[in-house]
């Protein structure tokens, strides 16, 4: 009991230190944000322009990018644009290059970009694997290596890679997307061991099931309908989920405190802790949750992934979904609709 008390007293003041701590300024950085047209990656650049930092941003659709950059310069922003796929070799050197050309340094850099493919293990086809690696992993390796010589200049020096939960514990229908988070995780936790005498730190980012309306684009194969109901609803429910704009304000304040390991969401902090205690048992327990997910059929291995827009039927279309419509709309995930107001 002793014990217990004396961790629950230590977690209490990590909390309130947590709140109480001043932090670095984000205030006139000059902050590259991946994969930042839309989604999470543009909150985070709003939260940043509401902190007053520099902000670049990427994407590879520059009709997305555009959209991102009027919203932004219509909330006071100081915003730059490029367009980049961070999978091209060469693509991330070019990047921190326009960022540092045009701000003239580069303070932060926070990994983003992602795409996740949605599906059961078989109808998954080695290109679809590799495609995620591509960006979610490759992707993170290739801007970072090219962002590192200039942050090592910073007097802030920060990198935060956002990754997911899928990375410590493998979600099923989610496997190329669990790999690559797996190895990001691995990759981020590494580089902030090596890179701290370098006075740079390195923040590792585990969010739960968020409201960004990221299901709009989310890409599915086998029983599309079907997976692209049990998907939707995960990323709308609120007791599942958390909004956008919390977890974007929860991130940029673990890179002002340097802090180096962030879990987010009340479910994906619990479902951590319980692998960490009971490997085995998860392991059982999300077999049988397996069983409750669509069957394999449908779009198999030689089909293409589609994004989810092109795929809701029945309850990815009800009321339900009320609070991942409106975040759909408001990070700009539906590039044909205005945005809802926050």
């Amino acid at each position: 009991m002793r014990k217990l008390l004396f961790a629950a007293g230590a977690l209490g003041a990590a909390l309130l230190a947590r709140r109480l701590l001043p932090g670095a300024s984000l205030r006139g950085r000059v902050v590259l944000v991946t994969g930042g047209s839309r989604g999470l990656g543009l909150v985070l650049a709003r939260e940043l322009a509401r902190k007053g930092a520099r902000i670049a941003i990427c994407a590879r659709d520059e009709r997305e990018l555009q959209r991102a950059r009027e919203d932004l310069r219509a909330r006071g922003a100081e915003v730059l644009t490029v367009v980049c796929d961070v999978r091209v070799p060469g693509a991330a050197g070019r990047l921190v290059d326009s960022t540092v050309r045009h701000f003239g340094r580069l303070d932060v850099l926070i990994n983003n970009a992602g795409i996740i493919q949605v599906g059961p293990a078989g109808t998954m086809s080695l290109a679809d694997f590799q495609s995620v690696m591509g960006i979610n992993f490759w992707g993170t390796v290739q801007v970072t290596l090219s962002a590192l010589p200039h942050l090592r200049r910073s007097s802030l020096a920060r990198i935060v890679n956002v990754t997911s939960i899928g990375g410590a514990v493998a979600i099923p229908h989610l496997l190329p997307y669990t790999c690559s988070k797996f190895a990001m995780i691995g990759f981020s936790e590494g580089l902030g061991a090596e890179v701290a005498r370098d006075g740079i730190c390195v923040t590792t980012v585990l969010p739960g099931m968020m409201r960004t309306g990221s299901f709009v684009n989310a890409l599915f194969k086998g029983q599309r309908e079907r997976e692209v109901a049990w998907f939707s609803l995960g990323g709308a429910l609120p007791l599942v989920s958390i909004s956008a704009e919390r977890a974007a304000r929860r991130i940029l304040r673990a890179c002002e405190l340097g802090e180096r390991f962030v879990t987010l969401g009340l479910p994906a902090k619990v479902l951590r802790l319980v692998h960490a205690l009971f490997p085995g048992l998860t392991v059982r327990a999300l077999g049988l949750v397996d069983r409750f997910l669509p069957a394999p059929g449908g779009a198999g291995p030689e089909d293409p992934a589609e994004p989810g827009w092109q795929h809701r039927e029945g309850l990815a279309r009800s009321s339900l979904l009320n609070l991942g419509n409106r975040a759909a709309r408001r990070n700009l995930e539906v590039p044909w609709a205005d945005p809802e107001p926050a």
